[in-house]
């Protein structure tokens, strides 16, 4: 059985949590695909991922987890959420494909560039653990996270303009709109001003794809560990 053709389709489990941005970007991505993911919810704010029996799956105690259970009973686990997503890419290549062909590897670069100012500009440094040690450190953690936040988006924003048709590269939607739509629900809970940024790129697109059916039921609102006061039917 070839790996780019698995039948049947192996068993995807996800660990995730609620309101992290990087569990969205998968969660987002497998909706896309039409791909079934299992769920275990770990909860950041009860430090369930410092726990000796997630640790030891996941030694940077983070989320997202993948678990890829093969037919055969072979295991894949994954534990990055960029490295998560250009993996579906690859085993599922007969599912929706939210990269360009590799006949276009300028367009390739350019989702990938955007990919990565979310990915290691924006959410690294505004994530729980950071914010935290700010915070300790006396810091004003919501100012950090405001001003990071904003600083991130301008520059996806620069790039977009210039990239942007319907969606963030073209006119389809990619990897880089997977991950925008995530850090702009966190950038408008920490009060950036994200309709005003810079050329109106990230915005507009925020406002196509945000309605969106995967977008919908990969976003923070709609999840299984959703507490009742935020979820959303």
């Amino acid at each position: 059985m070839s790996p780019s053709q698995p039948n049947p389709l192996p068993k995807l489990h996800l660990h995730t949590y609620f309101r992290s941005s990087c569990s969205a970007r998968v969660r987002t991505a497998a909706h896309l695909k039409g791909l079934t993911l299992e769920s275990s919810y770990i909860h950041l704010l009860k430090k369930e991922q410092s726990s000796p029996h997630y640790t030891d799956t996941n030694p940077s105690a983070s989320v997202p987890t993948l678990t890829v259970t093969e037919a055969n009973g072979n295991k894949i686990v994954i534990r990055q959420s960029v490295a998560i997503l250009e993996f579906l890419e690859e085993y599922f290549p007969s599912k929706k494909l939210l990269l360009p062909p590799s006949s276009q590897p300028a367009k390739r670069a350019r989702v990938r560039e955007l990919v990565n100012i979310i990915a290691c500009d924006v959410q690294p440094p505004t994530n729980l653990r950071i914010l935290k040690r700010v915070k300790e450190l006396g810091g004003d953690d919501k100012a950090w996270a405001k001003e990071l936040m904003e600083a991130g988006l301008l520059a996806y924003d620069k790039l977009a303009a210039e990239y942007a048709g319907e969606y963030s590269v073209g006119d389809e939607v990619t990897l880089a709109d997977v991950c925008l739509a995530p850090a702009v629900e966190g950038a408008l809970r920490w009060g950036v001003d994200v309709k005003g940024l810079g050329s109106g790129t990230v915005w507009r697109v925020y406002e196509k794809v945000r309605g969106e059916e995967a977008f919908l039921r990969g976003d923070w609102r709609h999840q299984g560990d959703t507490p009742e006061e935020f979820r959303v039917s």
